[in-house]
C-alpha cells in the first residue's frame, strides 16, 4: 500500500502538548538524534509513513505527530488557537519535553507545518537543525488552494464538516492522480478529515490566508541553527521560485525533489530522503 498507509515500524504513541495529548508515530530509540515531522493543512503523522523507517535506519528517532486539532490529537474550540503563532508555542513546548531526553531535535515542517515549525523558532524552540518542506515565506498566494479555502469556509460552518468533505471529494474527482488512489487510501483519507476539529480546520485555514512574512525574523532566530529549503518540483501551493527565495534570504540550501508536487514525503520519499538525510547527517 501506498502513500499515508504504508506498513511501517513506529509505534503509536501520545506525547505531552499544553493543549492536550500529541497523536504520534515513534520509531525506535537511536543515538543520532530526533526528526520531529510536523505535517500540513488538513494532514497528519501518517503523512510520513513512508519515511519513517528509512530514517530509523539511518540513525535519527523519527517523530511524526498530529497537530493540535488534526486526526487523533485533540484541540481547543478557540480558532485563533490554531494559528500558526498559537500552535507555534505548542510545538517549542514539545521541543523543549524532547531535548529534555538528551538527544538534539531536527525539526521539519510540511505546508502549513512550516509557518508552524518557523513560529516554534521564533517562539525559542531548541533546535539543531529546521527543514521547510514545500512551504512558504508568507500566506498562500492566489490560486486554486487559497479559493478552495474560502468556498469551503462557509460551507463548513452552515453545513458541518461531512458535507466540507464532500466538496473538497468533489473537487478531487477531475484529477486522474485521485482517481487512481486505492479505495482504502481514500476511506482513510475521509475518515482523517471529518476526525479533526471544525475550529482547528478554519483557523488554520485563516493562517494559510493571512500569514505575514516572517522570513527575515527566521533567519535572525535561527542564527547559526542550519537549515535547509525543499520544494517538489511541481509544487502548486507556493511557487517553487518563491520557496527558492525564501531559502537565499535564509542563506540556506535549495532542493528540489523530482517526480513530486506538494507531498513529496508521499509522492517521491526516496528521492526526498536522498536528499535529507545526507543534509541531516552533516548537521551534527
Amino acid at each position: 500500500m501506498s502513500g499515508q498507509l504504508t506498513p511501517h515500524g513506529a509505534e503509536r504513541v501520545e506525547l505531552p502538548g499544553s493543549e492536550g495529548p500529541i497523536a504520534a508515530l515513534r520509531t525506535r530509540e537511536t543515538g543520532k538524534a530526533t526528526v520531529l515531522l510536523v505535517p500540513g493543512y488538513t494532514g497528519s503523522k501518517e503523512d510520513f509513513s513512508p519515511m519513517l523507517d528509512e530514517i530509523a535506519a539511518d540513525g535519527f528517532r523519527a517523530i511524526a505527530i498530529d497537530l493540535p486539532g488534526q486526526f487523533e490529537s485533540p484541540g481547543p474550540e478557540d480558532e485563533r488557537s490554531y494559528l500558526p503563532e498559537a500552535l507555534g508555542q505548542v510545538l517549542a513546548g514539545l521541543v523543549g519535553h524532547l531535548v529534555a531526553g538528551g538527544k538534539p531535535v531536527l525539526l521539519l515542517g510540511h505546508s502549513y507545518g512550516g509557518l508552524v515549525a518557523r513560529a516554534a523558532v521564533l517562539a525559542g524552540a531548541e533546535i539543531a537543525g529546521l527543514t521547510l518542506m514545500d512551504s512558504g515565506p508568507s500566506a498562500l498566494p492566489d490560486g486554486p488552494r487559497r479559493v478552495a479555502l474560502s468556498v469551503g469556509e462557509p460551507l463548513l460552518r452552515e453545513k458541518g464538516i461531512a458535507a466540507a468533505y464532500r466538496m473538497r471529494e468533489r473537487m478531487y474527482e477531475q484529477f486522474p492522480s485521485w482517481v487512481r488512489l486505492p479505495v482504502e487510501l481514500k476511506e482513510f483519507l475521509r475518515r482523517r478529515f471529518v476526525s479533526s476539529a471544525p475550529a482547528g480546520l478554519l483557523g488554520m485555514a485563516d493562517g494559510l490566508r493571512f500569514e505575514p512574512d516572517l522570513v527575515a525574523s527566521l533567519a535572525e532566530a535561527l542564527g547559526s541553527v542550519p537549515s535547509l529549503v525543499v520544494a517538489g518540483e511541481g509544487d502548486d501551493a507556493w511557487s517553487v521560485a518563491s520557496q527558492q527565495d525564501m531559502a537565499e534570504r535564509l542563506d540556506a540550501p535549495f532542493a528540489i525533489v523530482p517526480n513530486a508536487a506538494h507531498s513529496p514525503n508521499t509522492e517521491n520519499p526516496k528521492a526526498l530522503l536522498d536528499i535529507l538525510l545526507p543534509a541531516w547527517r552533516s548537521w551534527l
